[in-house]
């Protein structure tokens, strides 16, 4: 059975039964405690934490998730997956245990002809909590199954959290017996490679407190109503109905593996599991990455984006280790499209953006790996230069964690060059760094928000907003809340002394209002809330105004005066300086927008916005800087369309005529059936937008670009001011030129000629100073021959270069010395004070002197503690570096007396 057949046959079956099927949310939600969506869950927690009535009782979805904590196990075991589709069902405050089960039975077992898989009933173990007698008792009555196939576990195993405050229960999980070829018998708890889970039941029931993620929490009490949260992996049951022997063989993995098998010289499943190990990260990530892009991640240094870096470059790495020697990252972008978009459809029309993304990441990457060899290649010539034959763990795991080498890379590498590597250093190293992670990770988390307070609002309907006809609107005070607790009425608190505390700040939820709440990179509007009639001397200053759910508008207040009751009626009035600030910034957001994909191309895609009044930031993908040119000429482009005083519209339509009509909708953005569009100049710019605007274009201003910089790999920031502001900065740069060329004594259009002409004179004297001062050295070599001292049986040179001299000008020094010193046993000891404060040093032995048992990598470690230093290297070279040069006198009166005793 194909894996679209088994989605399709899960939700029919739970739509017949009466539930509501609900799309998959896209992988990024706004939750604080999930890089990804990872489990089937995640878009109802407001419901079953209470702080939204669903609008059904039963659901059921097909949810796109992703897990990368074990992400270095990915291909080594045959069970997981770093992208999987989780099956589920849900109730909320409807069925519970009895019905989770029967449903979950009859799709397993009903026949494939009644639209069922088929499942051979005894085959079919089930766990249960320690002590849920009841959910044992129902998997006998209702499926039959006998005692011995029941299985009871832990609250490690069989209790289900969010990992934080919130809610819990126990649970049920249904497993499949693959047979005595895949292991040991004796149920899941004996060998779950055997026995393969496919099937959690969570039955929700209780509230848990603070503690440990999996066990050892405190149950609180149970939850005003059960809930149902159940999740069936297809991926899992996708491999027992097609009878292949693990997930990547798999009708959607399988053909990743195949493409890559008819590139590489050795394919997959010939005995290597190394090879076998490759084949499956390049399957399992290639289709994590394209559903990541997809869903607006772009690779970056931290975050998801880091997330998706390391993915593109496991995939890299491990395609070059298999010794596939082209590119091949875009081939399997193009075979995951081929294979996912019947069902995320998204991957075939966004297919020419996540194909360029992954690309140019490939092509980035492999640069990197240049950078990368190039230093292994130094770490193993030191190794070697220092009489080692193992690479330290520290320059394995360097590789790793700044070029993204992975271990097994290293060691092939290490094996060509005749060393071994220091595995368990390496390890231990990145052992602390998941620790550091972890710790990270455990700071971020955090409790769900506590939104219950305003649940009875967000049912009661969205907020009005007027915004976009007014400024000032009269409304009624639907409630105030003061640290999220509801409060009947709000009251300023005068400062009478410096020792009162501040203006209380409260919250107010209005039936209608005129102020923007933040969103799509436009920051609140500002301005005042003021009282009618016996309340007109109530007066709070509006700082900020965010939506709940999507829908409420919350104005966060400083109280001014007098004081608000709930059921008031009010006048909302938004700063109009504010507002025309902020119109211009929003709608220059989309001119820049527009000026960029002109000049540069529709694929400078938007990657993030902000704006503000007077200023705007607009981030786009994009590889590499911009050059003068391109940012001269957006910066045109833009103020011609101001020049243009093109008219703004906007209207209402529905998503999928907007998208055919070319608007533009932020990639990631989730949006409504009915969608507003903003254009401006008709076909210059038109975009899905809810933010507010100018009326024509000119009402903007000057738009002056300010620069352009990187904000990670592949994706690019502009910044500019509009308006007054930008008329300011212009303003400023005029002053700061005419003081330039009154300083310079020239016309304003000469002072880059006469800048350049400076800066290239100053060059000149540097370059001279620096050969001043080497020829001073060299001078001092001749001098430094000439009294070299007999310390025993050894000529010595040490001395104080005071000539501000680099290491590698050391050592060139002590080169051209020790050779002018003759074939008698000589030492050299050079030692510098620089300008930063550092005191490098340099040791040089001829073979002489190493025959009367001197080294250079000993006598360093005489220097080194003088002047607070460290230093090492070979028998005939080594060298050093201190920071305390009062020192250096000393050290060169420790390497005599050593030497002395030689």
């Amino acid at each position: 059975m194909q894996t679209h057949e088994i989605r399709k046959r899960f939700l029919d079956h739970f739509v017949k039964a009466g539930h509501t099927e609900v799309p998959s949310a896209s992988v990024i939600l706004d939750d604080p405690n999930l890089l990804f969506v990872n489990a089937g869950m995640v878009q109802f927690v407001p419901y079953f934490l209470g702080q939204r009535t669903p609008p059904y009782t039963r659901a059921t979805s097909i949810q796109k998730c992703i897990r990368t904590p074990d992400i270095d196990e990915v291909g080594i075991t045959t069970r997981h997956n770093t992208f999987f589709q989780m099956a589920g069902n849900f109730s909320f405050g409807d069925y519970f245990k009895r019905g989770a089960i029967e449903y979950a039975w009859s799709l397993l077992t009903k026949s494939v002809d009644d639209g069922g898989y088929g499942f051979d009933p005894e085959k079919i173990w089930a766990t249960v909590y320690l002590d849920d007698d009841e959910a044992a008792d129902l998997w006998q009555e209702i499926a039959g199954l006998p005692p011995e196939r029941i299985q009871r576990r832990g609250m490690a195993d069989n209790y289900w959290s969010m990992g934080i405050p919130g809610p819990c229960g126990p649970s049920s999980e249904i497993y499949y017996d693959r047979g005595p070829d895949y292991g040991v018998e004796g149920g899941p708890i004996a060998n779950e490679d055997r026995y393969i889970e496919i099937w959690n039941l969570v039955f929700m029931e209780n509230e848990r407190g603070a503690g440990p993620a999996k066990e050892g929490y405190e149950i609180l009490g149970p939850l005003p109503r059960k809930n149902i949260d159940t999740g069936m992996g297809i991926e899992r049951v996708a491999c027992l109905l097609q009878g292949v022997d693990n997930v990547y063989e798999t009708d959607l993995i399988r053909p990743v593996i195949d493409l890559v098998a008819g590139l590489a010289p050795r394919g997959y499943g010939q005995g290597s599991h190394s090879d076998d190990v490759r084949y499956r990260i390049i399957a399992d990530h290639s289709r994590t990455a394209a559903i990541l892009i997809g869903d607006g991640v772009t690779p970056g240094n931290d975050g998801r984006g880091y997330v998706l870096r390391r993915l593109l470059r496991r995939v890299i790495r491990s395609a070059k280790l298999l010794d596939v020697d082209r590119p091949i990252v875009g081939d399997l972008m193009a075979t995951v499209r081929d294979t996912m978009g019947p069902a995320y459809g998204n991957l075939i029309s966004d297919f020419d953006r996540i194909h360029r993304i992954a690309v140019a990441e490939e092509t980035a990457f492999n640069r990197t790996l240049s950078s990368g060899s190039k230093l292994f290649e130094e770490a193993a010539k030191a190794t070697k230069a220092a009489g080692a034959t193992v690479l330290s763990g520290k320059d394995a795991f360097t590789l790793h964690d700044t070029y993204g080498f992975p271990l097994e890379l290293t060691l092939e590498m290490a094996a060509e060059a005749g060393l071994s590597v220091d595995e368990e250093g390496f390890r231990t190293l990145m052992a602390e760094q998941r620790e550091r992670a972890k710790a990270d990770a455990a700071a971020r988390k955090q409790a769900h928000a506590d939104l219950s307070a305003y649940r009875e609002l967000v049912d009661a309907g969205p907020t009005e907003f007027t915004g976009f006809d007014e400024l000032t609107s009269e409304a009624k005070i639907l409630g105030i809340f003061v640290d999220g607790q509801r409060v009947p009425v709000v009251s300023h608190l005068p400062r009478v002394r410096s020792q009162s505390p501040p203006p209380q700040q409260v919250e107010i939820v209005l039936d209608r209002t005129p102020f923007y709440a933040e969103s799509g990179g436009q920051i609140a509007d500002e301005g005042t809330i003021t009282g009618t009639g016996s309340s007109m001397a109530a007066r709070a200053r509006v700082t900020d105004v965010q939506k709940i759910a999507n829908t409420l508008f919350v104005h966060r207040v400083s109280m001014e005066s007098g004081e608000f009751v709930e059921g008031d009626t009010v006048i909302a009035a938004v700063d109009p300086e504010w507002r025309r600030g902020a119109t211009q910034g929003h709608s220059g957001t989309h001119m820049v927008h527009a000026a960029l994909r002109q000049v540069l191309g529709p694929n400078a895609v938007q990657a993030g916005s902000l704006n503000r009044p007077g200023y705007l930031r607009f981030d786009f993908n994009w590889q590499g800087p911009l050059s003068e040119q391109q940012r001269t000429q957006i910066e045109e482009v833009t103020n011609e369309a101001v020049q243009a005083d093109f008219e703004v519209n906007t209207f209402i339509t529905e998503l999928e005529k907007a998208k055919s009509m070319g608007a533009i909708a932020m990639f990631g953005e989730k949006y409504p059936e009915r969608v507003r569009v903003v254009e401006i100049g008709g076909p210059f710019s038109l975009e899905l937008c809810g933010g507010t605007h100018v009326e024509s274009s000119a009402q903007i201003g000057p738009v002056t670009i300010l620069g352009e910089s990187s904000v990670g790999s592949g994706v690019r920031r502009v910044e500019a001011y509009v308006g007054l502001d930008s008329f300011r900065h212009l303003s400023k740069e005029r002053a700061l030129m005419a003081a330039v060329a009154s300083t310079l004594k020239v016309p304003s259009e000469e002072v880059p000629d006469r800048v350049a002409n400076l800066v290239e004179k100053l060059r000149a004297a540097e370059k001279e100073l620096e050969r001043l001062r080497l020829a001073n050295a060299k001078a001092a070599v001749s001098d430094a021959v000439a009294q070299a001292e007999q310390v025993g049986r050894v000529r010595l040179v040490a001395r104080r270069i005071d000539a501000g001299l680099n290491a590698g000008e050391l050592r060139n020094l002590v080169g051209d010395i020790r050779g002018k010193l003759g074939s008698d046993p000589a030492v050299v000891a050079l030692m510098a004070a620089t300008d930063d404060g550092s005191v490098p040093f340099v040791v040089a032995v001829n073979p002489a002197a190493q025959d009367l048992g001197l080294r250079a990598n000993n006598l360093v470690k005489v220097l080194a503690p003088e002047v607070d230093g460290r230093g090492g290297g070979k028998v005939d070279l080594a060298q050093g570096s201190g920071k305390k040069a009062a020192g250096i006198d000393a050290a060169l009166a420790a390497l005599r007396a050593e030497i002395a005793r030689s």
